[in-house]
């Protein structure tokens, strides 16, 4: 049986070399050469070949690694998910309060426009909102939150930050319903603020437009003035705006005037309102004055809306 044990030590000069003198020459040579690569970068070459060859092996060492973190985001992407699912529904219920504060922003600015109405107007009045409005495109009407319990009475006028919107017609102890003043078949008495010509407007049908079907053909109006309520028939109360002339057209052989006037209140949009207590003689207050009573004044008894006649 053949014994390596001799034969496979290094030999120096034919003398075996001991193990602790094998490290300490290995540790001197490679302090040496890393004192000449710092003094003189000469070896540079040497270690660009060396990272070369060497890059295999440091590919082969990170595999583990790498591996560990690949399982670790595989097993982590339910997590992922389902946190990205609650986050989702966190931004849309976020979205949906903003766009609720959005909506209560805008109805405050619409009741404080509709607050500093009523200071300036210095009447009693009553803030009512707008439950429906008529289906029929023929029939302008609203349907309001506030009956006769609250003091609400046929013939009261209805208005909004801007002028008048019309009247109520019918009333109920908890709702009433009012017809606007572009429902074509009311008209409202008006002068124009500019010269004080008097006249009547009348709805269309449309909530854009009214016309002023009886001004005869030298009548002094123009573009731009302002129709104001004159109070006559005592159905609506004296100067609030009604609506801003946009179209005059003088047609030749026409007794009158083609004259189309576009309401200063907004009839299409808005939800909230007043009701208005006419003080000239009506005797009405508001139900918080009297409680319990419906405040009813003694309206005209002509049985409709409108008892505007022509002048």
């Amino acid at each position: 049986m053949a014994d390596f044990s001799d034969d496979d030590t290094p030999r120096f000069l034919g003398r075996r070399i001991a193990p602790g003198l094998k490290i300490v020459a290995i540790t001197i040579v490679s302090i040496v050469l890393m004192m000449v690569d710092n003094a003189h970068d000469s070896l540079s070459t040497v270690r660009g070949v060396l990272a070369v060859a060497l890059e295999p092996v440091q590919m082969a060492a990170e595999i583990p690694g790498d591996a560990a973190d690949y399982l670790k985001n595989y097993f982590d992407r339910d997590d992922l998910v389902h946190e990205n699912e609650q986050l989702s529904q966190k931004l849309l219920l976020l979205q949906s309060r903003l766009q609720k504060l959005a909506a209560l922003k805008a109805e405050n600015e619409r009741i404080r426009a509709l607050l500093a109405s009523a200071s300036a107007i210095d009447r009693n009045v009553l803030i009512a909102r707008i439950l429906s409005v008529s289906p029929d495109p023929y029939r302008q009407y609203v349907k309001l939150n506030k009956g006769s319990v609250d003091g609400v009475f046929v013939g009261q006028t209805l208005i909004d930050a801007h002028g008048i919107m019309g009247q109520v017609t019918d009333v109920t102890p908890l709702t009433s319903r009012a017809i606007l003043i572009s429902d074509p078949n009311t008209g409202i008495p008006v002068q124009v603020n500019r010269t004080g010509l008097q006249t009547i407007a009348q709805g269309t049908g449309h909530t854009g437009a009214l016309t002023l079907p009886f001004l005869p053909n030298n009548a002094d109006i123009e573009v731009g003035d302002l129709l104001i309520s004159s109070g006559l028939g005592g159905r609506y109360p004296p100067n609030y705006p009604v609506a801003r002339v946009t179209r005059v057209v003088h047609r030749p052989g026409e007794e009158f005037l083609d004259v189309t006037a576009e309401p200063t209140a907004n009839l299409n949009h808005g939800r909230e309102v007043l009701l208005v207590w006419n003080n000239h003689g009506d005797g009405a207050q508001p139900a918080s004055d009297h409680p319990g009573q419906s405040g009813k004044p003694a309206a005209p008894d002509d049985g409709s809306a409108n008892d505007a006649k022509a002048p």
